[in-house]
C-alpha cells in the first residue's frame, strides 16, 4: 500500500510542476522561468506553474486577459505579453501580482484602460503600452503604481489627453514617452514635481506650445547639475505645430542644440527653424473686441444673449462680470460659450444693469460694457388690482407719447376682460385705442397664484381675443396683454402694456369629466351596436321562419289523386295524320285546392279551362292558379 501511495504522490507532484505544452521551463537556482514566445497560443496556458518568476508569452495570438490567467502567481516579477492581439483586460486580472516589477503590453490592440485594469500592481516599475490603439485612459488607472513607476511608455497610440493629475504624482518617474499621439494640450505645472525625470519624448503630437516649467531648464546643453537627484533632461518635441509667439519665448531662450524643430504659425514665421528665429520676432497681439452687444432690451423671463467677440494672438479668453461685480460662471441659468457669448436663459429684474466683457491673453486684456434692460412684467398683488411698479423703469421710454409734468396721469380704462371662464379655459378679450401705433403683435403673459413662472403666448396683430387652455381648476391667475411695435424714435422694438386682469378658474376636475365622457361615449356605441346586431338577428330569423312555412304549405297542398293521367295538348304523336285513340277514364277528385303552373305557351289551354267547372281562375305573371272542384262519377272534359 505504501509504495502505491508514494507513486501517486510522485505523479501528482510531477503534474503540478509539469511545463505547459509548447513552452520551455527553466529552473535556475530558486527562480523559475516559463518561456512560451511565438508558439501560436490563443490564450494563457492554464497549467503554468504558479511559482513562476518570469513569464514570457510574447508573439502569440492571445485575445484577452482574464482574472484566472495569473491568479495566485504571487512571485511573478517579469511578465511579457508583447506582440499579441489582446484587446480586452478584465478588471482585477493582475490583482495577485504584488511583486511584479515589469509589465510589457506593447504591440497589442488595446483601445482603453479602465479604472481597475491595472489594480494590484503596487510595486510595478516598468509599464510598456506603446503601439496599441489607446484612445482613453481612466483618471484612476495608475492609482496603484503612482509611487513606484519609473518607466512609462504610451507612444504610438491615439491619445488626445492623458491623466495629467496622475502623472504629476509619479515622483519616481525616470522616463516618459508620449510621442506619436494626438495630444494638443499639457496643463501648466504637470512636470513641477518630477525631479527624477531624465527623458521626456513629446515628438509628433499636436502641441502648439509647451507649458513653462523649471524642469525644462535641465534640458539645456551646457547645464551643470548641482545634485545627482536632478539629472539632465533629454527633451524631444519635434514634429509639433509650434505657434511661435511670446508664449514660447522662454523655450527659445534655452541654450539647446538645434533639434530641427520648426514653426507652424504665425504666417510670417511658418516653416522657419525654431532655434533660428530671433527673440524679438516672438511677439503676441493684445486682445481686440471686434463685435459686442451694446444695448439689449428683453422682457422679464425671456432669454438674453450677450455677444462679445475678440481677436488676438494668442486667442483671448472671454470672461463676464455681472452688474454686482461677480464673475459669471456656467450654471443652470447662465452659460458662457467659447466664442464669448453669454446666455441668460431666464432673465429677472435683478439682471438689470451693465455687464462687462473681458477678453484677456498673454499680451493684455480688453473690456466692453453691455447694458441689459429688463422690462419687468406687472405682478398683481393678491387681493388688489394694482400692479407693482417696474423696478427698471424702462417701459416708459418705449412709448412715443409725452405727458406734461403739470397734468396728472389718468388711470387707464379697463381694456382687458375675461369671460367664459371654466375649470381649464378662459376667453380673453382686449381693445386698443386708435391713437396706438401700428402693432406688430400682441403678447399674453400670465401665471398662477401658486407658481411664479410666467407663460407667454404670441398673438397676431389682427386678433383681439384668445382662448387660454390647459388651466388649473380653482386657481387665481394674473394676466397682462402687451402690444409690441417698432418705435421709430428709439429704433428699438417697443413694448407697452395694454392692460392686466385677474380671474379665477372654477372648481372642477377635468380628468373626471374626461373619464365620464369617455365612458358615456363608449356605452352609447355599445348600445347602438347591440341594437343593430339584434335587428339583423330578428330579420334573419323572420326570413328563416317564412322560408320554412312556405315550404310546408307547398308540401301540404299536394292533392291526393288516384287514377290520374296527364294529358298534353299539341305534343302527342300522330299516326298518318290522325290522333291516337285515348280511352276515357273517370277522374275522382276530392274538393282540394290545387296550384297548377301552366306556362302560357299554348293559349287555347286557357280557353278550354274556362269551360271547366271551377271556382276561381286567376292569372299571374307566367303561370295560372286554379281552384278546381271535381264531381264524383263525372267524366273529365277533353281540352
Amino acid at each position: 500500500m505504501a509504495p502505491f501511495m508514494n507513486t501517486t504522490l510522485y505523479t501528482i507532484l510531477t503534474m503540478v510542476h509539469a511545463c505547459p505544452k509548447y513552452c520551455v521551463c527553466q529552473n535556475l537556482s530558486e527562480s523559475l522561468g516559463t518561456l512560451c514566445p511565438s508558439k501560436g497560443l490563443l490564450f494563457v496556458p492554464p497549467d503554468i506553474d504558479r511559482r513562476t518568476v518570469e513569464l514570457r508569452l510574447g508573439g502569440n495570438f492571445i485575445l484577452k486577459i482574464s482574472t484566472l490567467d495569473f491568479a495566485n502567481m504571487t512571485g511573478l516579477v517579469d511578465l511579457t505579453l508583447s506582440r499579441n492581439t489582446i484587446s480586452d483586460i478584465q478588471p482585477f486580472s493582475f490583482i495577485d501580482l504584488e511583486t511584479l516589477r515589469s509589465l510589457h503590453l506593447d504591440s497589442n490592440r488595446l483601445t482603453e484602460l479602465g479604472p481597475d485594469d491595472l489594480r494590484g500592481l503596487v510595486n510595478l516599475q516598468h509599464l510598456i503600452l506603446n503601439n496599441n490603439q489607446l484612445s482613453r485612459i481612466s483618471k484612476v488607472a495608475f492609482d496603484d503604481l503612482l509611487l513606484t513607476l519609473e518607466d512609462l511608455d504610451l507612444s504610438y497610440n491615439n491619445l488626445r489627453t492623458v491623466p495629467w493629475e496622475a502623472i504629476r504624482k509619479m515622483v519616481n518617474l525616470h522616463q516618459m514617452s508620449l510621442d506619436h499621439n494626438l495630444i494638443s494640450f499639457i496643463a501648466e505645472g504637470t512636470f513641477t514635481d518630477l525631479d527624477k525625470l531624465a527623458r521626456l519624448d513629446l515628438t509628433s503630437n499636436r502641441l502648439q506650445k509647451l507649458p513653462p516649467d523649471p524642469i525644462f531648464a535641465r534640458s539645456q546643453s551646457n547645464v551643470v547639475m548641482s545634485t545627482p537627484y536632478a539629472p539632465p533632461l533629454s527633451l524631444s518635441f519635434g514634429g509639433n505645430p509650434l505657434h511661435c509667439n511670446c508664449e514660447v519665448l522662454w523655450l527659445r531662450r534655452l541654450e539647446r542644440e538645434d533639434d530641427m524643430e520648426t514653426c507652424a504659425s504665425p504666417a510670417s514665421l511658418k516653416g522657419r527653424y525654431f532655434w533660428s528665429v530671433r527673440e524679438e520676432e516672438f511677439v503676441c497681439e493684445p486682445p481686440l473686441i471686434t463685435q459686442h452687444t451694446h444695448k439689449l432690451l428683453v422682457l422679464e423671463g425671456q432669454t438674453a444673449s450677450l455677444r462679445c467677440k475678440a481677436v488676438g494672438d494668442p486667442m483671448p479668453t472671454v470672461h463676464w462680470v455681472a452688474p454686482d461685480d461677480r464673475l459669471i460662471s456656467n450654471s443652470s441659468r447662465a452659460t458662457v460659450y467659447e466664442n464669448g457669448t453669454l446666455d441668460i436663459t431666464v432673465t429677472t429684474s435683478k439682471d438689470y444693469g451693465t455687464f462687462t466683457c473681458i477678453a484677456a491673453n498673454a499680451a493684455g486684456e480688453s473690456t466692453a460694457s453691455i447694458e441689459l434692460s429688463i422690462i419687468q412684467l406687472p405682478h398683481l398683488s393678491n387681493g388688489t388690482n394694482r400692479t407693482t411698479q417696474n423696478k427698471s423703469g424702462l417701459s416708459d421710454i418705449t412709448s412715443s407719447t409725452k405727458i406734461s409734468k403739470g397734468e396728472p396721469k389718468t388711470l387707464p380704462e379697463k381694456v382687458v376682460s375675461v369671460s367664459e371662464v371654466t375649470a381649464v379655459s378662459a376667453l380673453v378679450k382686449w381693445s386698443v385705442s386708435k391713437a396706438t401705433p401700428k402693432v406688430k403683435m400682441y403678447q399674453l403673459q400670465y401665471n398662477c397664484s401658486e407658481d411664479e413662472v410666467l407663460i407667454y403666448r404670441m398673438i397676431p396683430m389682427t386678433n383681439r381675443a384668445f382662448v387660454l387652455t390647459n388651466l388649473v381648476p380653482g386657481m387665481q391667475y394674473d394676466l397682462c396683454v402687451l402690444a409690441i411695435w417698432d418705435d421709430t424714435a428709439t429704433t428699438l422694438t417697443a413694448t407697452n402694456i395694454v392692460g392686466c386682469v385677474q380671474f379665477v378658474t372654477t372648481e372642477d376636475y377635468p380628468q373626471c369629466q374626461s373619464i365620464h365622457s369617455g365612458f358615456m361615449g363608449g356605452t352609447m356605441i355599445l348600445v347602438i351596436g347591440g341594437i343593430i346586431v339584434a335587428t339583423l338577428l330578428v330579420f334573419i330569423i323572420i326570413l328563416m321562419v317564412r322560408y320554412k312555412v312556405t315550404s310546408g304549405i307547398q308540401t301540404n297542398k299536394l292533392p291526393t289523386v288516384s287514377n290520374t293521367y296527364s294529358q298534353t295538348n299539341g305534343g302527342m304523336n300522330r299516326f298518318n295524320g290522325a290522333p291516337p285513340q285515348v280511352k276515357s277514364t273517370v277522374v275522382v277528385m276530392r274538393e282540394e285546392m290545387v296550384d297548377v303552373k301552366l306556362y302560357l305557351k299554348n293559349v287555347p289551354i286557357l280557353k278550354q279551362l274556362q269551360k271547366w267547372p271551377t271556382r276561381n281562375i286567376s292569372q299571374t305573371t307566367g303561370y295560372m292558379r286554379l281552384s278546381l272542384r271535381g264531381e264524383k262519377g263525372k267524366k273529365d272534359k277533353k281540352f
